[in-house]
């Protein structure tokens, strides 16, 4: 795959939201550090707490976020006395390199968590945050990256042809539980029932309806890997689901299954789970719920 640049650029304006969130200068830091020969750029939210927060971006967006929402998230945890670091992995934004897709993240995130002990001496908990393909490379990397705790929101399970997590993929194609539950619906709705006993149902469909409904999720590639790394993370790690988003009722598919009983079974892991199908945490509610979250595993 032919390496590319990603995202627009992030420097003060397009980086941080424009006029989004403003914190005194001497609060929030821009600088650049050195990851496998490229030249990664970052923002820190300075504050005076010993333990900070690191954020991964998903997908191919900036270290900003969909529509700023990751430096807004940066402010609020930040004002709450925890200082936070965001950065634009190579090819993205305003790094230099090619883009590689999440799963060719060990080097960065490992290289982020050095810039942020280096930046904040006096640092003494890590913990780092991601949404959807961010989520997937913590889980697989942040473990041996010098990380303390891990949260982990909609994780992003499906294997795709292209180098980054595509939601509508996974929009694409219901889960065995999302059928399950509209046929379970249906059965409640006595105008259904009408349909299927007066023949205004198609019988095939339903046949093929039903043989989903019934399917065990099939635990393979990025899966079984993510699967693996979950039972096996010494890390407290939180995981995070908006139970209506398509990419987190996938990983949930997943988290159910046989393949999934160790991670299941490992301490260290907590779930929690919000009545939303944003993906992003788009709501007041949710970003408010998210913050909290966050601020929970960062001992507030």
């Amino acid at each position: 795959m032919a390496a590319r640049r990603t995202g627009a650029r992030s420097g003060d304006g397009a980086g941080d939201g424009g006029g989004h969130c403003r914190m005194d200068a001497r609060m929030r830091q821009h600088f650049t550090f050195d990851c496998a020969g490229e030249t990664l750029t970052a923002t820190l939210d300075g504050a005076d707490g010993s333990s900070g927060l690191l954020i991964v971006s998903g997908g191919n967006e900036i270290r900003s976020g969909a529509h700023a929402g990751m430096a807004a998230l940066a402010a609020a945890v930040a004002a709450a006395g925890h200082p936070v670091m965001r950065y634009d992995r190579r090819g993205i934004g305003d790094s230099s390199g090619g883009n590689a897709g999440f799963e060719s993240s060990a080097d960065d995130i490992a290289a982020a968590v050095l810039a942020m002990r280096a930046r904040v001496p006096s640092l003494t908990r890590l913990v780092a945050f991601g949404n959807c393909d961010a989520a997937s490379s913590l889980a697989l990397y942040g473990p041996a990256a010098g990380i303390d705790a891990l949260i982990l929101a909609n994780m992003w399970t499906l294997e795709t042809e292209s180098d980054e997590a595509d939601e509508t993929e996974a929009a694409a194609t219901m889960t065995a539980g999302a059928i399950r539950s509209r046929y379970l619906a249906k059965l409640k709705d006595p105008r259904e029932l009408w349909r299927l006993a007066s023949g205004g149902v198609n019988l095939g469909k339903l046949v093929r309806g039903l043989r989903q409904a019934t399917a065990k999720a099939q635990v393979t590639g990025l899966a079984a890997r993510l699967g693996q790394a979950l039972a096996a993370t010494p890390l407290p790690t939180k995981l995070l689901v908006a139970e209506h988003d398509r990419t987190a009722l996938w990983f949930l598919e997943h988290w159910d299954s046989e393949a999934f009983t160790p991670a299941r079974a490992n301490p260290n892991l907590t779930m929690a789970r919000l009545d939303s199908g944003s993906h992003s945490f788009a709501s007041a509610y949710d970003k408010a719920w998210l913050r909290e979250r966050i601020l929970e595993a960062l001992g507030h």
